[in-house]
């Protein structure tokens, strides 16, 4: 008998993966063939089509929808189009009965081929509001689920869900011992995590470089820098160590961390929360996005539940300084974390999805 199948998509960034690599295994225990539409050489690609085996990945063509000025702006609309049809063929031949999508600039023509192959779509969006991706989606989609509560003034009405956050299970398996040894620090110190993003920060990177003497005073410091961002003359500072991204290794380091600097996006920072990791929010500025991150890391702070540093501040003075005020109110984040609801689990996320399935 042939298995039911479920299509997952969703990339461009970690944040647009993780979501899926925690419902994979509960599609698999319930006994769902998983297939994937993501891009040709997306991070989505090296998680999932490397990541995890069982899962079938389908690469297609993808446009990014800028919003500044470039000549591919004139081309990429021919390769959605050719995404569409891709998506659309894989559809045909697997038969989903839902598709799930997280974002990212590769889910719109899945969204869209979707549409056409008359099957149901249920969209996730994890930012306060939703990003260009998944507003072309919307009007194409069954429902959405969101994890802020904010964010359904922007979905339409009758068809939104303030689901909130999905976490990872594998998280909170991190065992600190095993952390400590995989980064090669000692535990003698405070350990600082410092986590660009996939696609790593220069801004954070350059800061944290540049004040580094200082830092390791009063911290071992994990450095997560991003693709080709290592620098190679560090390799021998005692009590700071490099990496480019770490995927199973990483509920370890996190258990080892006792702050954690980061980006703001939103999966990354409800996992922080979940783990009750104070954090300093460095959100990515205006200039260089939507924004999003901004309202993510402005809500955290309005909740107490983060520090934030604007991107434009990074440089005004030496990070040591803002680490040091930073770790002064460890107790007074941890305690506002601890009265935080529990996020959905994986299962509870696939029952809703399923909900939804032709």
């Amino acid at each position: 008998m042939k298995r039911p199948v479920i299509l997952l998509t969703g990339g461009g960034t970690a944040g647009h993966v993780s979501v899926n690599e925690a419902l994979i295994p509960v599609f698999s225990e319930k006994g769902y063939e998983i297939h994937y539409i993501g891009s040709h050489d997306g991070i989505e690609k090296e998680l999932i089509g490397n990541g995890h085996p069982k899962v079938v990945y389908h690469a297609i063509q993808s446009g990014k929808l800028r919003r500044y000025f470039s000549m591919k702006n004139f081309t990429d609309p021919f390769r959605v189009g050719a995404g569409v049809l891709q998506a659309f063929s894989v559809m045909r031949k697997v038969k989903p009965e839902i598709i799930f999508s997280k974002g990212g600039f590769v889910s719109v023509p899945v969204v869209l081929a979707a549409k056409l192959a008359k099957i149901p779509v249920v969209i996730h969006e994890s930012d306060v509001t939703p990003g260009l991706a998944n507003r072309l989606a919307l009007p194409f989609s069954s429902h959405i689920f969101t994890v802020f509560e904010q964010t359904l003034a922007h979905a339409p009405e009758g068809k939104s869900t303030c689901s909130g956050a999905i976490i990872r299970p594998e998280l909170f398996n991190g065992v600190k011992s095993e952390g400590l040894r995989y980064a090669g620090l000692t535990g003698e110190k405070p350990v600082l995590i410092i986590m660009g993003g996939s696609q790593g920060s220069s801004v954070l990177n350059e800061a944290v470089r540049k004040d580094l003497p200082a830092i390791l005073q009063h911290f071992e410091v994990i450095h997560l820098c991003g693709k080709k961002n290592v620098d190679d003359s560090l390799h021998l500072t005692p009590g700071y160590t490099q990496f480019e991204y770490v995927t199973d290794g990483l509920p370890h380091l996190l258990a080892a961390a006792d702050f954690a600097v980061s980006r703001a996006g939103s999966n990354a920072i409800f996992e922080l929360l979940a783990l009750q990791k104070p954090m300093l929010l460095i959100p990515l500025s205006a200039a260089k996005s939507r924004g999003d991150q901004i309202l993510n890391a402005a809500h955290f702070k309005s909740l107490g539940l983060a520090r934030v540093l604007k991107e434009e501040d990074v440089a005004l003075r030496p990070l040591s300084e803002e680490l040091a005020l930073f770790k002064q109110e460890q107790v007074q984040l941890q305690t506002k974390m601890k009265k935080v609801e529990s996020p959905k689990t994986p299962e509870e996320m696939v029952e809703l999805i399923m909900a939804y399935r032709k």
